[in-house]
């Protein structure tokens, strides 16, 4: 089994830290995306979407994008569940996720993609070119402020993304407010219970992964 990674990538991370708290040892290879290793001949047989991480399996078996890869080891590995202990704590743990992925996550890429020169019509990852839009940049910077906002409100009455439970939806929100540090994105001052959620992540074990 090995996990294609990146170390300086957001995505790549999240995985690592998902086996971090899991205990998991994968063998681990890393993809060069700043030489556009993602591009080559070989890698793209592996994962024709061009980006990691992607998770082969000892059959051959190549599982891309970091959910699929989490629930893949959710499944094979169920102790010390990261998607929920419950029907209730998945569908929040569900929620809370996609949240992350579309108002951090989302919102930090058209920032860093859409401004930033050197991905000039390399807007969106993967095997094709598109356009930078500078309006979604501008949109983008918008949008991580509020969810900065919306999780500091969250953070004031809850420990974690889901009351006392750490789970995937921490590690997502986590590694997206590190890359939103690329877009020279910081968490305010003023986000005092956001940044002692932070600080509280970045003591685990898992996230130095």
């Amino acid at each position: 089994m090995k996990l294609y990674d990146y170390t300086a990538a957001p995505n790549p991370l999240r995985v690592r830290m998902f086996l971090a708290e899991k205990n998991i040892e994968v063998e681990k290879v890393q993809i060069d995306l700043g030489k556009g290793e993602q591009f080559s001949k070989d890698f793209r047989k592996i994962n024709p979407l061009c980006d990691v991480p992607v998770l082969e399996l000892d059959d051959g078996t190549c599982i891309s994008q970091v959910n699929a890869i989490c629930r893949y080891f959710e499944e094979a590995y169920p102790d010390k569940p990261l998607f929920g202990r419950n029907a209730l704590e998945c569908a929040l743990v569900e929620s809370q996720n996609h949240q992350a992925q579309s108002g951090i996550g989302m919102a930090g890429a058209e920032v860093f993609r859409n401004s930033t020169p050197g991905f000039k019509n390399r807007a969106l990852t993967g095997p094709h070119n598109y356009a930078q839009i500078p309006a979604l940049a501008e949109r983008g910077l918008l949008r991580v402020g509020h969810a900065f906002e919306d999780l500091n409100k969250h953070f004031a009455n809850n420990q974690f993304l889901v009351g006392d439970y750490f789970s995937i939806a921490d590690i997502t929100v986590y590694a997206f407010i590190g890359f939103a540090r690329w877009a020279k994105l910081t968490i305010p001052a003023e986000c005092t219970e956001l940044q002692r959620w932070f600080n509280e992540v970045k003591a685990r074990p898992s996230a130095k992964a």
